[in-house]
């Protein structure tokens, strides 16, 4: 009889090195263990759904960096470490903007350091992260360099995810496939595998145009749906509902509870819906952002407040409901 238990206890521990924590359930996977990405290794996309190594859905929560170029102390180890010892955060989004003085085209060495301190950070801290070009206009020969030196980077990272368009402003739903299509053969090139997020028409609200015409010929492609849940609301649900009835896979890179504005009254309902809306379809989100601007978005107080290590003080109400919801979602 103890030969038994000792051979089962053999078998078991053999079992557990080879098998990923959690492959023996038919539940997803959301959290955040200390060990997330090492148990998840390399994300795909089989579906609608988001799903790690072993094939088992995945559910990312994070939060997104504010703009690089007007809030680079943020963009740093400490700070990365302590949204992930502190807040839960299994996913970081660097947000690297494009077109403002400072941003990628102004200062591309700037902009590359700021997104490898991110970028490294996370890997370190065995969290995902978003590789986001925030821009809100088409600059196909700068998005090519830019995800190239990404790309040839961090190809062999299952951390990474590309986010090739933040929101397109006034391009048609033909213009950004057309455009994404190009970015997709660039990082294909280089990186075979990991996760890329196509941008949809006017801000990230029209995912059924996407839906309509979707871009066939890669695999692990997914789409992105922004919402700001005092302004966007059952209509917009139900846009995402009818790509999801389509087969159209959904990640919510950027999301927050107020106005689309970034600004006015926390709409604790609305975000509510949302939340259980994400949870029952297993999308992973962002929430705008780590910030320090004078707005209901922004997490973090005040310019006085430090760039990690934050009180219960150093927090705006956003920031506290989201530190809470990640406390409590990401166990």
């Amino acid at each position: 009889m103890k030969k038994i238990s000792i051979y089962l206890l053999g078998l078991i521990l053999t079992l557990l090195s080879v098998f990923p924590v959690g492959c023996f359930s038919n539940n997803p996977i959301e959290g955040n263990k200390s060990d997330f990405v090492a148990v998840n290794g390399k994300l795909s996309v089989q579906g609608t759904s988001l799903v790690n190594q072993a094939g088992e859905p995945v559910v990312l929560r994070g939060v997104s960096l504010g703009w690089h170029n007007w809030w680079p102390r943020f963009y740093n180890k400490s700070t990365v470490s302590w949204l992930k010892r502190d807040w839960n955060c299994n996913l970081i989004r660097a947000a690297i903007g494009v077109d403002p003085k400072k941003g990628y085209i102004d200062n591309p060495n700037f902009s590359i350091a700021c997104l490898t301190n991110v970028v490294d950070a996370a890997i370190e801290n065995n969290m995902y992260v978003i590789i986001d070009w925030h821009s809100h206009h088409i600059r196909l020969e700068e998005a090519k360099a830019f995800f190239t030196l990404a790309a040839e980077k961090y190809k062999d990272y299952p951390n990474i995810i590309y986010e090739i368009y933040n929101e397109p402003i006034d391009d048609s739903w033909e213009e950004v496939k057309a455009y994404s299509e190009e970015i997709i053969k660039t990082i294909r090139s280089i990186d075979k595998d990991n996760v890329i997020l196509v941008g949809t028409p006017h801000w990230d609200q029209d995912i059924h145009l996407a839906a309509d015409n979707p871009i066939s010929g890669y695999d692990n492609i997914m789409y992105t749906l922004h919402f700001y849940a005092a302004t966007h609301k059952q209509e917009l649900r139900e846009r995402a509902d009818y790509a999801l009835a389509k087969d159209l896979p959904i990640f919510v890179s950027e999301c927050a509870g107020m106005n689309a504005d970034g600004d006015g009254a926390i709409n604790l309902e609305e975000w509510n819906t949302w939340k259980e809306w994400m949870s029952r379809h297993r999308i992973s989100w962002a929430a705008w952002s780590i910030a320090d601007k004078n707005e209901t978005c922004s997490m973090i107080k005040s310019k006085k407040s430090p760039a990690y290590g934050w009180t219960e003080n150093d927090l705006k109400e956003w920031g506290k409901i989201i530190r809470n919801t990640l406390q409590k979602e990401n166990k």
